[in-house]
């Protein structure tokens, strides 16, 4: 007999593809995809629960289908279907309770893998250049997605204390973007303008869908000779990107606006429902975050297909020319260059006519 996987969040576009990949290995026998909504995709040969990880009955789904190996995705900033900010958090934090509670009880189970996120270490303007996974928070997160993952994972360290025989893993990713992506930041990077604060340039990583879905795979299998999948991983593409690097890129120009004013404008758009511009991102897009993923290559043994600038890529790809496509700009600007007047200034060390429109290969 083969491995029972069970997924929560299957109706999202990231638990679909997962189940779907889930499938193909020879280690499973079969998968059990839950959620509290029927998706909207197709699950393959995956039998769909429809329940709540909020109630009690998520127990009985474990002790039916004898469960051993459980990889919780319905960990998110933005929910499926109807539902606000409230019933966000009762599905990040009450159904993670719920779900552990039931894996306590349940003596299938084995194999425990959470999707959390970088989040949990915040963004300050103390923070380390780098974080690792032991690096605490200078401050922590007062509300939001951010405040749910740190509780979140400390239910999960409760978990690990009680159950010490059931292998747990908890992948901290860091901006998911692709072709699909589906996320507060996602939405504000779909933005025609993107507002951004004063005198701030942050910092970026991000990790490509498609890396998502196969550490989330080595996460949930056996651990490899030489390797380890118990534990918690920093998961990102290489190096980092800034957000004026990502705006032109995305054809997109910025907006800079004092501090106060981009509050009042992430509150104009979560009003109107253009993109949920929450606290936590707005500290996101004023001091960044950068986390060190030694730890995912040489432990974990995972090393992603897509670096930070190869992900973003795609994303824009996806998202089609912008206000300010970057070749125009760049055209625009060499001819500027070549006028007589620009002359001097093309002289001058440092100083180049096209910006990020031919960006050295530090920057990709």
């Amino acid at each position: 007999m083969g491995k029972v996987v069970l997924v929560t969040g299957a109706a999202r576009q990231l638990g679909g593809r997962f189940v779907r990949r889930i499938q193909r290995d020879p280690e499973v026998d079969r998968v059990i995809a839950v959620d509290a909504v029927a998706p909207g995709h197709q699950l393959g040969d995956a039998a769909f629960v429809r329940a709540d990880i909020r109630q009690p009955a998520i127990a009985r789904v474990l002790a039916e289908h004898s469960v051993d190996t459980v990889v919780h995705l319905d960990v998110s900033a933005k929910t499926v279907g109807t539902g606000g900010r409230t019933a966000v958090k009762e599905t990040n934090v009450i159904g993670t309770m719920q779900l552990l509670g039931a894996c306590q009880k349940a003596p299938s189970v084995r194999r425990l893998v959470i999707k959390s996120s970088t989040n949990v270490y915040g963004s300050a303007p103390r923070d380390p250049a780098v974080f690792t996974e032991t690096t605490p928070p200078k401050s922590l997160p007062s509300g939001g997605f951010a405040k749910d993952v740190v509780e979140v994972e400390g239910y999960v360290r409760g978990f690990a204390r009680r159950r010490p025989d059931v292998a747990v893993c908890v992948l901290r990713f860091a901006n998911i973007l692709g072709p699909e992506a589906d996320s507060p930041l996602a939405d504000y990077l779909s933005l025609p303008v993107l507002p951004t604060v004063f005198g701030y340039d942050p910092r970026l990583q991000f990790v490509h869908e498609d890396d998502v879905v196969d550490v989330l795979g080595i996460a949930s299998r056996e651990p490899r000779r030489g390797t380890l999948n118990s534990g918690t991983f920093n998961i990102a593409g290489d190096g980092v990107l800034l957000l004026s690097q990502c705006s032109r890129r995305l054809g997109r120009p910025t907006m800079p606006l004092l501090l106060p004013a981009v509050t009042w404008v992430g509150q104009a758009l979560r009003t109107v429902g253009m993109t949920d511009f929450s606290p936590e991102q707005i500290r996101l897009l004023t001091h960044g975050r950068v986390v060190s993923t030694v730890q995912m290559r040489e432990t974990l043994g995972f090393h992603p297909q897509f670096s930070t600038a190869e992900t973003f890529a795609e994303f824009a790809r996806s998202q089609g020319p912008g206000l300010l496509p970057p070749e125009a700009v760049g055209r625009a600007v060499d001819r500027l260059a070549a006028m007589p007047f620009a002359g001097a200034a093309g002289d001058v060390p440092g100083i180049t006519g096209a910006g990020d429109t031919h960006p050295t290969p530090s920057a990709r």
